[in-house]
């Protein structure tokens, strides 16, 4: 007689939410068929029904795949058309898959089902190789960020398991997905349909030498993904049973919380201590993201639904314009002139949509001007809210980072969208806010004598500013000095502006908080563009970690004049080669708001040049930003 199941166990088990995708026919259906049929997670009736469903159909075997198309239009046609959710256990790990369809026309069925997921599965036809659809799978799954991805290359049965086949398409995706913000990315071949490398390594491919996808899915490391850093508690509703207890109820989005902590109620900006975190199964000295709680407080606060409870001296940005990734869920096109309700955490706002910027062409990553979305259409837009919210980019924080818009007549949820940041008008007389609150009175601009044209003649090249942006160890200081004596030995009138060197005299006030990194950045813009505008070529070397602080100096500048050239570098390679030790301090605690640790890191999205120092040498490197600069025509 076997062991009675413990719950215990069960309960105390991790969690992992994965998704698949794949072209039409790729065979991911069958891939979580397998899944389940191998570690035993499907009832003997359930298998028998699809067991007598695949005879009727004349198949030789049983379709595993009929386990995932529950609904009789996708068991017709063969393929998926909706969201199909399992769950199964093993004795490692629980999981919850969302099986999403390939097709085009299902886009908005594939962000639903990936929105939540923690790891993607890719599924490629190993005949056909990388196709559009695997490009398109792959954007999206870099759109919203999901921070693991793994390549199952199936079918390798039908291509005699060459390891040529296998190891093309690895180069061809490799290659792509340097464009995408994914940093994770595994590759396995397999053939669902007999099982190779799904649960067990497979004889017919010795030449194979890395793990099953089972261990990869039960080994994946998630709890590093998880915001625990920034406390963001949207209230959900008010308790007071009783005239002696007045509680906040909702669940942590991000984050944890101890009794006795400072924390700030927003909008009013009220501050108090946690008195108590009560629970139906006790009170708890400390909370964290996923747990449905009551915080009581030590003293009265008026909060209301909708309003946020954070911690006192880590605040998420307020503001009622910002700019998003928009995906439109909706059959209707959007119409720019009407009004949505926003839905945001647990607050529910008028808004509207103030500005397309573009949408983009999933297939092919291009941008493209238009002046409405249709269904499952992507871009990027600005959206204006009635009174300001409570958020947190997207990719710092994925909870505080999104939102959905709903019809407010039909009632039908018409976009999902991702926040990207505060919006900022370049055009505007003070260029930007940033800027404008720095500006000294009573002082007048003085232009330079020498003109840039007489400063090209007689450099024998333009001026430019070239901002080396990544990771602490990335190598940005090695890169910007072989390029410094590169360009010396051209005979350029170069000069360099290092992280290190401005924080012991001109940012030697400044801390390393987000506002001083932010005014960091300011003042090394500033100073970038004097001497680009006494015809310099300056190489700056900065991680300046914010996509805004990085556009402010962008706009300050003549357009084509800074190019933005992203370090790009493995987080664990920078941690092994952790040339001042910075990291073993930080992640001992030493150092607080440490970009890669505590602090994020927002990638550029659209550099003018990308290097990857984990790659390439130093030498290849800048021959590589040379021929840049050539083809800029900085150089002549």
């Amino acid at each position: 007689m076997s062991d009675p199941l413990d719950l215990t166990d069960y309960e105390n088990k991790s969690l992992l939410r994965f998704t698949t995708s794949g072209s039409v026919d790729d065979g991911k259906s069958t891939l979580i068929g397998r899944l389940l049929y191998e570690t035993n997670c499907i009832f003997e009736d359930q298998f028998a029904a699809v067991e007598k469903t695949s005879q009727q159909r004349g198949d030789e075997r049983v379709d595993l795949a009929l386990l995932l198309d529950g609904l009789a239009a996708e068991r017709e046609q063969g393929i998926t058309i909706d969201v199909a959710y399992r769950y199964f256990t093993t004795a490692k790990r629980k999981f919850i898959i969302a099986d999403t369809p390939g097709h085009e026309q299902y886009t908005r069925n594939m962000i639903t089902g990936a929105s939540t997921s923690e790891l993607a599965i890719i599924l490629i036809d190993a005949r056909y190789g990388v196709v559009t659809q695997s490009k398109r799978h792959g954007f999206l799954i870099s759109l919203l960020q999901i921070p693991h991805l793994v390549v199952a290359v199936n079918k390798m049965d039908l291509v005699g398991y060459s390891e040529e086949v296998f190891q093309n398409i690895v180069d061809d995706y490799s290659g792509f997905s340097q464009k995408l913000d994914i940093h994770d990315i595994s590759f396995i071949p397999i053939s669902a349909l007999d099982g190779d490398n799904v649960t067990k390594r497979s004889d017919n491919t010795p030449w194979y030498e890395g793990h099953t996808l089972l261990h990869m899915l039960e080994t994946v490391h998630v709890s590093a993904d998880k915001n625990f850093v920034d406390f963001r508690f949207p209230v959900q509703s008010v308790l007071r049973p009783n005239l002696d207890f007045r509680g906040f109820s909702g669940t942590v989005t991000s984050g944890t919380i101890k009794v006795g902590e400072e924390i700030a109620a927003l909008p009013s900006g009220k501050t108090s201590r946690i008195k108590s975190i009560v629970t139906y199964d006790g009170d708890l000295e400390e909370t964290f993201a996923g747990q449905a709680v009551t915080l009581t407080l030590e003293n009265e606060i008026d909060i209301s639904r909708g309003d946020m409870i954070v911690r006192k001296h880590n605040l998420p940005h307020v503001g009622n314009e910002f700019d998003v990734n928009l995906c439109w869920l909706d059959e209707r096109s959007m119409d720019p002139r009407s009004h949505y309700i926003l839905k945001h955490t647990t607050q529910k706002i008028k808004a509207y949509i103030s500005r397309i910027q573009y949408k983009i062409d999933v297939n092919t990553l291009h941008r493209e001007a238009t002046d409405h979305f249709d269904l499952n259409e992507i871009g990027r837009v600005t959206i204006k809210t009635a009174r300001p919210i409570f958020f947190d980019n997207y990719r710092a924080n994925h909870g505080t980072g999104s939102f959905i818009l709903i019809d407010p007549l039909t009632n039908h949820t018409v976009a999902a969208g991702m926040i990207r940041g505060q919006t900022r008008d370049v055009n505007t007389v003070t260029q930007t806010k940033h800027a404008e609150s720095r500006r000294s009175t009573n002082v007048k601009w003085e232009s330079g004598m020498i003109s840039a044209q007489n400063w090209e003649r007689r450099n024998g090249h333009k001026s430019a500013v070239i901002w080396c942006t990544g990771l602490s160890g990335a190598g940005k200081s090695t890169v910007a000095k072989g390029l410094v004596s590169a360009l010396f030995s051209r005979g350029c009138q170069v000069m360099m502006l290092d992280g290190d060197n401005v924080r012991h005299g001109l940012c030697g006030d400044l801390g390393f908080s987000d506002q001083d990194r932010s005014e960091n950045i300011r003042r090394v813009g500033e100073t970038a563009r004097l001497f680009y505008e006494q015809g310099n070529i300056v190489v700056c070397t900065f991680i300046s970690p914010f996509h805004d602080d990085r556009g402010f100096v962008r706009d300050i500048l003549p357009e084509g004049a800074f190019h933005e050239v992203f370090i790009k570098c493995d987080l664990g390679v920078c941690k092994r080669r952790d040339p001042k030790g910075l990291y073993k301090k930080a992640e001992a605690g030493e150092i607080k708001d440490f970009t890669g640790i505590d602090s994020p890191y927002e990638e550029p999205e659209n550099p003018e040049v990308v290097v990857e120092t984990d790659i390439h040498s130093v030498e290849s490197i800048v021959k590589q930003l040379e021929s840049h600069l050539l083809e800029c025509k900085v150089l002549f």
